[in-house]
């Protein structure tokens, strides 16, 4: 039996973090960095071996995991402050495997794609869905864009943090897939919202109305999984403050993303244009840290 490949991981959120100890849980040696102190804390306490830094992390290892906020970050990590040329790029071995599950612009990943290329380092773009209880789970969907063979080199090591793996196409090509995914989910979360809110403003029970349509035409993840109700799903971030979960913030730059996207070829989303509005005026209202379901504040009474 090969030995399994040493695996960096960077970027401990809370997408990220579970996903390091599904892989120690998967038998893999995991070396861990984050900038967060209480994100370290976790993944040692899961089994990872924590670095120093970023670079630390990635020296000796076959497979470099990241998983950051936006494209600024994971450029940044690559590539260098402004692309200088000082990222990790230069200290990961030749012929190892980079896997970047951020949500970032297309251009970025193909960007860092092409740098890595230059060093004899495989790529994909392998952003994810299925939030924070996906994660926890290791029950992931990752919608891959590079070449087939670097995703067959990656498909045990998905495998052990998802079940289903999408290739989409070229470098790029699985953020292209994500934010379209990203967009309907920010548009259908605003609509369930709406529509929940009018129901118990005529006086209908929020529980009831929800469990309702989970199992009628608009059912949906709003609905069945991150119900933005208080009190509806005892485990959704809205029966918790709006804590955890998917932020609004990074929400909001997904649909910005969406956004440029379409400017970039020229196609019309009226709708996600305007779930971008209503992300950023949730943003406005002091709720860009809170999960992205809390969008229902804006319509709800009370």
């Amino acid at each position: 039996m090969s030995q399994l490949p040493r695996i960096a991981f960077i970027g401990l959120g809370n997408m990220g973090g579970p996903m390091a100890a599904n892989l120690v849980r998967a038998g893999y040696a995991v070396q861990a960095f984050d900038l967060s102190e209480t994100a370290i804390a976790a993944a040692r306490q899961a089994g990872a071996e924590v670095a120093a830094s970023a670079l630390d992390a990635v020296r000796g290892a076959q497979v470099v995991i990241s998983m950051l906020p936006a494209s600024r970050h994971v450029e940044a990590l690559y590539l260098g402050q402004g692309g200088a040329g000082e990222g990790v790029l230069n200290a990961i071995e030749k012929g190892a495997l980079v896997i970047d599950c951020s949500t970032i612009a297309p251009a970025s990943a193909q960007k860092v794609a092409q740098a890595a290329a230059a060093k004899d380092v495989a790529m994909i773009d392998a952003p994810v869905s299925g939030g924070v209880a996906g994660a926890s789970a290791g029950t992931l969907t990752f919608i891959v864009g590079g070449d087939a063979e670097a995703l067959e080199r990656a498909r045990p090591v998905l495998q052990a943090m998802g079940k289903n793996i999408f290739h989409m196409g070229a470098a790029g090509a699985g953020q292209v897939a994500k934010l379209c995914n990203n967009m309907a989910l920010g548009v259908i979360m605003a609509v369930t919202g709406e529509a929940i809110a009018l129901g118990v403003a005529h006086g209908l029970d929020a529980k009831t109305l929800s469990e309702m349509m989970a199992v009628s035409t608009s059912r949906s993840w709003a609905t069945e999984v991150c119900n933005p109700w208080p009190g509806v799903l005892e485990n959704a971030p809205a029966s918790r403050g709006y804590s955890g979960g998917f932020g609004n913030d990074l929400m909001l730059k997904d649909m910005g993303l969406a956004v440029e996207a379409a400017m970039g070829v020229g196609s019309a989303i009226p709708l996600g244009e305007l779930a971008r509005n209503l992300y950023a005026l949730n943003k406005q209202a002091g709720r860009g840290g809170l999960d992205f379901s809390s969008v229902v504040k804006l319509v709800a009474k009370g």
